[in-house]
């Protein structure tokens, strides 16, 4: 391996595996190495990662606030689609792969790199995402997978690399972790470890964005949801940059108990995981985009747009942002999107984000042709040929068993 490799940029987040990655790098390829540390809402401090990096003789070292990128250009289209893997997950850490190899690649490109690194194992979804991202964005470029290559199978061989070569090792990281999280501004996942039975209920301390629903406040609260063209802008009236905005709905959403999912779900690379997740914004967002939706989407588009929701659902979920089949059904999806504008009212409640209310000036609710009084619009004698027509068939089947 050594020599095959001039420069290569590294996805660092200046934790324990990614510092042994970053070293094992330099030892096994005798490569240059550029670190690139993403912020997307995580909330943890990146500066530290900066300075671990300079310390560990890095000379170009990127961190990126890609908070504002990553809802407008990755959440927000997501959710324009109602966006659910196996009727439930709403891809949190999924969605957020493709940004970074995005990122990743531009850096590659900028600094005459050819090859980049990530952290993720050889069990996992992620090093299919990155990967598949990477290829379709530059097709000749070299991924380094150092989890599948080196023979640091255990988290005592890790610290005794990081020991060995003098890697700084926090101290809550010499200690077994009770369960491995990775965090973005739609969500936080857990998994692993006192996670791994799926009978085991997940014990308080797994959750941190949300408080329990049944510590959340006895009194109910409502916030309002501005949309233009399927993409919230506005919470409570006041206009809001995307990221602002989600992170607004996080802030009201996680006092209440909203977002919390324990799921058993079905990975790429074919084994099933149990997998502990918090989107209190994000399950805002999708009851209200669903709401505005209800009011504005002609029904043939509605139901065009439930079917083909699993299959975006899966294309994201399983990395394939980047492929032609996921930009033809979101060219599909933003054309749905034109008139999905107005305002919808969300009823804030133990765990539970639901729709109250809803409007919108290009609403195709017409009370004139619902309404249960009189009305000069809607002819009920015109339903009797209609219902025969589509009867006809069922008639005939049903004749035919007969004779």
């Amino acid at each position: 391996m050594s020599g095959t490799v001039k420069k290569v940029v590294l996805a660092y987040s200046g934790g324990l595996d990614t510092s042994v990655i970053l070293r094992w790098l330099q030892e096994t390829y005798r490569c240059e190495v550029v670190t690139f540390t993403a912020d997307i809402g995580q909330g943890e401090e990146l500066e530290p990662a900066r300075r671990k990096a300079e310390r560990m003789g890095i000379k170009e070292i990127f961190i990126d606030d890609l908070r504002e990128e990553f809802v407008r250009d990755f959440v927000f289209p997501m959710f324009r689609a109602n966006a659910l893997y196996e009727g439930q997950y709403l891809l949190g850490t999924s969605i957020a792969r493709p940004l970074i190899a995005k990122r990743q690649i531009e850096i590659a490109e900028a600094v005459g790199a050819d090859a980049v690194a990530h952290g993720a194992t050889g069990k996992g979804n992620d090093q299919v995402r990155f990967e598949l991202s990477y290829y379709a964005l530059k097709p000749d470029i070299k991924v380094i997978a150092p989890w599948r290559e080196w023979d640091l199978t255990s988290r005592t061989k890790l610290i005794e690399y990081a020991e060995k070569h003098q890697i700084e090792i926090p101290r809550d990281k010499r200690g077994e972790a009770p369960f491995s999280t990775d965090a973005n501004l739609l969500h936080i996942s857990a998994e692993g470890k006192v996670l791994e039975d799926p009978w085991i209920e997940p014990e308080e301390f797994v959750y941190s964005r949300t408080v329990a629903p049944e510590a959340a406040p006895d009194k109910p609260d409502y916030v309002e949801i501005g949309f233009e063209r399927g993409d919230a802008v506005s919470v409570d009236g006041k206009t809001l940059s995307p990221a602002g905005l989600l992170t607004r709905l996080n802030e009201l959403g996680g006092r209440h108990g909203i977002g919390r999912l324990d799921l058993v779900e079905n990975r790429f690379v074919g084994m099933k995981s149990r997998g502990v997740y918090e989107t209190p914004g994000g399950t805002m967002l999708h009851a209200a985009h669903r709401g505005i939706e209800s009011l504005t989407l002609d029904r043939g588009a509605a139901h065009l747009k439930d079917e083909l929701m699993p299959r975006y659902a899966e294309l994201v979920y399983n990395g394939f942002w980047f492929a032609p089949e996921r930009l033809m059904l979101q060219a599909l999806i933003d054309q749905s999107q034109e008139n999905v504008e107005g305002t919808v009212r969300l009823k804030l409640y133990k765990g539970l984000a639901r729709v109250v209310g809803r409007k919108s000036p290009k609403s195709l609710y017409s009370l004139a042709h619902v309404t249960f009084e009189e009305d000069q619009v809607y002819d009920q004698r015109d339903a009797e040929g209609f219902i025969k027509l589509n009867a006809l068939r069922l008639r005939l089947a049903k004749a035919l068993r007969k004779s």
